[in-house]
């Protein structure tokens, strides 16, 4: 998650829930091994989509309120978020093109 800019239980919502583009959310672990290998294409697509789609990690050993809220119960689980609302939800390791479709479900 180093290259991914990270959200807290403290500014999870003014970062998140408040943004005015859709959000995806990376809800991870330093100690999953799925997570680590989810973490390059994730810093991929914060690069590729700049601009347009906001996208954070979530540490949920660090924010369990947050990660406890929407109800992550495996990491990884990739979350987009629009209009301060969960759009759409997939969990386990997958590759860009799903995390891309994951993100165009969100409308």
């Amino acid at each position: 998650m180093a290259d991914i800019p990270a959200v807290t239980d403290s500014d999870f919502d003014d970062k998140v829930l408040k943004s005015d583009k859709p959000v995806l959310v990376d809800f991870s672990a330093t100690w999953c091994a799925p997570c680590k290998q989810l973490a390059p294409i994730i810093a991929d697509l914060a690069e590729e989509l700049k601009g347009q789609t906001d996208v954070y990690g979530v540490d949920v050993n660090d924010s369990p309120d947050t990660a406890q809220k929407y109800g992550v119960m495996a990491v990884p689980t990739l979350i987009v978020f629009k209009d301060g609302e969960e759009k759409a939800r997939e969990a386990g390791f997958m590759p860009k093109a799903r995390i891309m479709d994951l993100i165009g479900r969100a409308g």
